[in-house]
């Protein structure tokens, strides 16, 4: 334990070295860590122990307990948490598992590493449109688009936002489809008081810097099952049989190995740091003040939008089922179609402005380059929905400080802007 005097020194330290983002007045995260989220950090490099141990375990503990899941796993990033459960999902010790040529649905609107582990992995993606109102798939379009090849889904909880998983998961379930969750961006979101991420086979939840909590970069997996957990950590650290209860008489079946070093699974190095574990746990407590926040801070932005004497209906704003409970950190906005063509000359002056915005993940993914480059049998023309959401949507970020006066007068000004361009 440090003593409180080099507490105070390391304080001290932190808060003359800390660097604001100059670039922009009103960033997509403003601030993201605390000073003692930073000594957390700094106390596990004085220790030594950087790498993977104590910390991170503890993290995954309080994780899981706290959003309801029996196991979480911590990993590098969401993209790898992405990775590591759909190979997991395939792997050879699963009793339900895909194969090679099975077809895996996935809404059009998702972010690259969302898609790819599915492809890496030998699927054939089909995709499925989602509603503009909400960013998320319909559930009940979805189920309609499900197949006798179909054997796994990725559903995407976007920004915060879910449709009905529940009736999702009612039908994997009959059907025995995986269903995995990329929660990356929807931390703390509930349906029906349940927690996104732990509906499915697996869940998977990101900590990047701009997310509902952040370790700098790194992400989780959470299961149900004790084969599945004991699967990902396996998986997480290149197939290692090495602490893991599922194989602890493997050294008797190889007696001329070294029972230090054996290799039972395929596998990757996905895993994590204690620092960021130790970041990331610090950030974790203070997760429900941050969504409490960011909610206020929404609600205060879109009755400042309206309530202006220059409010004439340019915008659209997210939908949220009855049943959700939702975690944003960004606040995503839908140009109204008279202003669509107006969409670049906002976003540059917003820029110059000093406000950060961006793609609301990376839209429709069919227009994209890589897209293209693996021939998809699916034409971007066939989502309209995420065509619009391409076209004439973006989002700008939900602080986990309350906003102040001047501030949301400046954003509103700002946004509204746009009826004073010319085409």
């Amino acid at each position: 334990m440090l003593k409180k005097s080099k507490l105070k020194i390391l304080d001290s330290l932190v808060k003359d070295n800390r660097q604001k983002n100059l670039k922009f007045r009103y960033p997509l995260l403003d601030d993201a860590f605390s000073n003692n989220d930073l000594i957390e950090g700094i106390k596990v490099i004085i220790s030594g122990q950087l790498t993977m141990a104590t910390k991170t375990k503890e993290f995954e503990k309080k994780f899981s307990k706290k959003i309801g899941a029996k196991y979480a796993v911590m990993v590098n990033s969401g993209s790898s948490a992405n990775l590591l459960a759909t190979f997991a999902a395939c792997n050879p010790l699963r009793k339900n598992k895909f194969k090679t040529g099975d077809e895996a649905i996935i809404p059009s609107l998702c972010w690259p590493t969302s898609l790819w582990p599915l492809v890496q992995a030998g699927l054939k993606p089909r995709f499925v449109d989602v509603n503009p109102s909400t960013l998320n798939v319909d559930a009940k379009d979805l189920i309609k688009k499900i197949s006798s090849k179909t054997k796994v889904i990725l559903l995407i909880h976007v920004l915060g936002n879910s449709t009905q998983v529940d009736l999702i998961k009612k039908i994997a379930k009959k059907k025995k489809i995986i269903l995995i969750e990329d929660t990356c961006e929807s931390l703390g979101a509930t349906y029906k008081k349940k927690f996104l991420g732990t509906f499915g086979d697996f869940g998977t939840f990101s900590f990047y810097y701009s997310h509902q909590i952040s370790s700098g970069e790194g992400g989780m997996v959470v299961c149900n099952s004790y084969e599945d957990y004991q699967l990902l950590l396996t998986m997480r650290a290149h197939g290692w049989s090495r602490d893991l209860k599922l194989h602890k008489n493997i050294e008797k079946h190889y007696p001329n190995l070294d029972k230090r070093f054996i290799f039972v699974n395929s596998g990757f190095n996905l895993r994590p740091t204690d620092i960021s574990a130790s970041i990331g746990n610090s950030q974790f407590k203070r997760l429900d003040q941050f969504i409490k926040v960011r909610k206020q801070n929404r609600i205060k932005i879109i009755k400042a939008l309206k309530n202006s004497s220059k409010w004439n209906n340019q915008y659209e704003f997210l939908s949220i089922d009855k049943n959700v409970n939702p975690s944003f950190f960004g606040f995503p906005i839908i140009i109204k179609e008279k202003y669509k063509k107006l969409k670049k000359k906002l976003l540059k002056k917003l820029e110059n402005l000093g406000i950060e915005s961006r793609p609301i993940i990376s839209g429709n993914f069919l227009n994209q380059p890589a897209a293209k480059l693996f021939k998809f049998n699916q034409k971007p023309k066939d989502f309209p929905n995420s065509q619009i959401i391409e076209e004439r949507g973006f989002f700008i970020g939900l602080h986990a400080k309350p906003i102040n006066s001047k501030n949301l007068k400046f954003l509103v000004e700002s946004l509204l802007s746009i009826s004073n361009l010319k085409y």
